[in-house]
């Protein structure tokens, strides 16, 4: 890894200011950054990094992304580098007792020095490096560097706050509410002062008295609340009710904080008629089944990620209907924005420690930069009620026990044991130190508790009786459901697919745009990617078969997030409606978490939302497939059965059949259960399906498709039309070119369809207009349609009809 020097020169200045309290000198700003030979030196923007500055400047001239520039810009990472500032220092402050140099984030070997003097030195991003820099199979390897968070100069006499935290706790017993108020102190004079607590919207507040002694300290308040709280929830369960809380201390001043009061526990306990454990989430009391995705670095290069990215990748999420994220191990710990935006909209975040698919040093200075670590990011990001659950690693348990690293027989033990000492004997200890509110696993995948017994690495951590599982196979039917893990809890699992031309075209040219090309084989990190996506789609469908090459290239894009989102659709139905199964001791399925939710880049990945923020047909499908009301279709053993799958409500069931040469539905059968369990699953349909074509007249498997919702009692549809298919649609007999045209783009921006004949997968694309439509990649039963777009930029309906284009099954072959 290169290294830094960061040099600073302090110069004397005469401005006045006030002698009170703590004097923030920020050192934010422009700074001059010169390679290791002095053949580089360019002004830099501090926060930053060394690539950004580099492509700002002119030094590069093309955006690192571009087509093979993470092979030619190489030399940038395997360079030395020196960012150097002054800065003038007021006379009010130099006589002031205590100066701290503080660097939010430094990325990551470097040397600081000042006025010639070294002062400190940094091997720890946040503090380690951040593993997927080196490249994944989702993303480039851009080894960053750089001053990537703030820098400030911190002058005082007697003491100043480092950090607050807040934890607000329940009393079971007396049903009444309490939070805990940590502050950390860094004190240079013996002081005394006060605290003041208070939360005026629950009339409760509270004064404290404060003594100080020389060093750095904690000290804990409990603010009594006087009156009941209103609960935060996770999204599609209630409100997420936010208080402001005030925190003022005499020898600081006040600042107020977010805090809201929830409840949660992880619930592993025996399950009746099943060996094993449970393994699910209770928020304030009440079982939630946990809906959501996975969560990677937003970019390669963390100083360009903005507030609008991250919200609209949050925002896209609960759209799909998410409740939760899981900030996944080997990237970077989120910016605060990101918690306080997952704590408004209700995205539970399941938080790995950065640690993953690796094996990892024991040495004292290792275990104590872990230390320090976690300590901090605890600290940072406890008082969130988003974060639910702490994870020491992602797959490292698994990784030892199934001996991905080849580790000889005889020195096992010994890895075993480093496990043990760096994720439970440290990581583990400083988290049930730092935070009893929430539950903490080891590792993902694990066995929980039996993963504990079994003195922390389980022989099978994949068992599906306990905790969580990763499954991914793509090689096998991904329409076969029967091949799933019935687990208790499907932490990962998911498919490739390209991201659109228009996202590709940023970073590529046209003889790119092929998949046989140097580009496509270069952008695929995943061994065999390309061709697993194909075979896999052939299973079902004809592939694209264009003689001009630029359409073929579309429309395999289009083939390949075809087979994406129905592939991940049938395995998170399945996991949806195994909620309250129990199969051969295995089930009780209670949350899904698909890998991924976002790119990093534009290229080839497991993601249902591309790079830049643009849906792909799977995040369409999801928020179906996550809709609080979900009706499944699956085919077991001859016969059709229907689940309505619901957190509350009593529904009826309508089934249809449709032929592929009509518009009008073959026949139409509604079920005779009227209510679904509530926070269950429900078989409300049941019929041979040879019986059913039989019934129907004109059917065969080939000919027709099944189509079915739930209905109120009173008709009204409450859950989203979904379908099932009796034979794979590249056997489809009937299914013709659908002739889809459009009326052009009217005012609010609502788009109507035409078609002379059913249409399968319909596909609305604007291009680089960002913003999304309300369904996408539907099927088309009607002559007409109309389709809503949502922009995200002020826009006009002729740009976005110039720019639509419209694609379905039958169009591509």
């Amino acid at each position: 890894m290169c290294h830094h020097l960061l040099t600073l020169i302090a110069l004397a200045s005469e401005e006045k200011r006030p002698s009170l309290g703590v004097d923030i000198i920020s050192l934010n700003g422009k700074w001059q950054l010169m390679n290791s030979n002095s053949s580089v030196s360019v002004s830099a923007e501090v926060p930053g990094c060394v690539h950004t500055t580099l492509q700002r400047q002119g030094f590069i001239s093309q955006d690192p992304y571009y087509r093979f520039n993470d092979l030619a810009y190489r030399w940038i990472s395997l360079d030395n580098w020196t960012y150097t500032t002054s800065f003038s220092v007021p006379s009010h402050v130099r006589g002031k007792g205590k100066a701290v140099l503080v660097f939010e984030g430094v990325d990551t070997v470097s040397t600081i020095s000042l006025n010639g003097l070294t002062i400190g030195k940094t091997d720890n991003m946040f503090r380690r490096y951040a593993q997927s820099s080196f490249s994944w199979d989702w993303g480039p390897s851009f080894p960053t560097l750089g001053i990537w968070k703030g820098v400030r100069l911190e002058v005082f006499n007697t003491s100043r706050v480092l950090s607050y935290t807040t934890s607000p706790k329940y009393d079971s017993k007396h049903s009444s509410w309490t939070v805990e108020v940590e502050l950390f102190f860094d004190v240079f004079v013996a002081s005394k002062g006060l605290v003041h607590l208070s939360i005026p919207l629950l009339q409760s507040e509270a004064e404290f008295q404060l003594s100080l002694t020389p060093g750095q300290s904690k000290k804990s308040f409990v603010l009594q609340l006087n009156q009941s709280v209103s609960l935060w929830w996770p999204f599609g369960h209630g409100e997420q009710f936010l208080y402001y809380l005030t925190i003022d201390v005499s020898l600081e001043g006040g600042e107020t904080f977010n805090v809201a009061f929830r409840t949660v526990e992880l619930v592993q306990e025996p399950i009746p008629s099943s060996p094993g454990l449970s393994f699910y989430f209770r928020i304030n009391g009440k079982p939630i089944f946990l809906k959501g995705s996975n969560w990677i670095p937003v970019h390669a290069f963390q100083d360009q990620v903005t507030t609008d990215m991250i919200t609209i990748l949050l925002r896209s999420a609960q759209k799909a209907n998410m409740n939760a994220l899981r900030v996944w191990g080997g990237g970077v710990y989120e910016q605060d924005i990101f918690y306080s935006l997952c704590d408004m909209y209700g995205i539970m975040i399941w938080q790995d420690f950065m640690f993953a698919c690796a094996l990892y040093p024991t040495e004292k200075d290792f275990i104590q930069t872990v230390r320090e670590e976690v300590t901090q990011q605890v600290r940072r990001l406890k008082s969130h009620p988003s974060v639910v659950i702490w994870s020491g690693n992602n797959e490292n348990e698994a990784a030892i026990a199934t001996d991905w690293f080849n580790i000889p027989v005889t020195v096992r033990p010994l890895y075993v044991k480093d496990y043990v000492h760096l994720y439970v004997e440290n990581i583990r200890d400083i988290v049930l130190q730092e935070d009893s509110t929430r539950p903490f696993l080891v590792s993902s995948p694990t066995n929980g508790v039996e993963s504990e017994k079994e003195g922390w690495v389980a022989k099978d951590p994949y068992d599906p009786h306990y905790g969580d599982t990763h499954y991914y196979s793509y090689y096998k039917d991904c329409w076969d459901w029967t091949a799933f893990p019935h687990t208790r809890f499907a932490s990962e699992y998911g498919f490739q697919s390209w991201p659109s031309l228009s996202t590709l075209s940023k970073v590529s040219v046209s003889s790119d745009w092929d998949f046989s090309s140097n580009f496509s084989a270069h952008r695929q990190h995943h061994e065999d990617g390309n061709q697993q996506m194909l075979k896999q789609a052939e299973l079902h469908y004809i592939l694209p078969n264009s003689t001009d090459p630029l359409q073929k290239y579309r429309d395999t894009i289009y083939i390949t997030q075809v087979m994406q989102a129905q592939c991940v659709k049938i395995q998170t139905e399945f996991y949806r409606r195994s909620r309250s199964d129990i199969v051969e001791g295995k089930g009780h399925t209670m949350g899904t978490l698909y890998w991924q939710l976002n790119d990093i880049w534009q290229g080839p990945s497991w993601s249902s939302v591309e790079f830049g923020g643009k849906w792909k047909m799977l995040h369409y499908w999801a928020t179906d497939f996550y809709a609080p009301i979900l009706s499944a279709g699956v085919e077991d053993k001859g016969d059709l059965l229907i689940y309505g799958v619901s957190d509350s409500h009593s529904e009826t069931h309508n089934v249809k059949l449709h032929s592929w040469s009509s518009f009008n539905a073959v026949c139409s059968l509604e079920s005779n259960v009227t209510t679904i369990k509530a926070g269950g699953s429900t078989l409300v349909f049941q019929h041979s399906i040879s019986a059913l074509l039989t019934q129907c007249g004109n059917c065969t498997r080939r000919s027709c498709i099944v189509t079915f919702h739930l209905s109120s009692p009173e008709g009204q549809m409450i859950s989203p039309h979904n379908h099932i298919f009796l034979s794979s649609p590249r056997y489809a007999e009937g299914l013709q070119k659908p002739n889809i045209t459009d009326t052009g783009i009217v005012q609010n921006f609502f788009v109507t369809l035409h078609c002379s004949f059913p249409a399968v997968y319909v596909w609305l694309d604007v291009d680089n207009i960002p913003g999304h439509f309300d369904v996408n990649g539907f099927l088309m039963l009607s002559k007409k349609s109309t389709v809503i777009f949502g922009a995200w930029r002020p826009t006009t309906a002729e740009e976005i009809t110039s720019n639509l284009h419209i694609t379905s099954l039958r169009d591509v072959y």
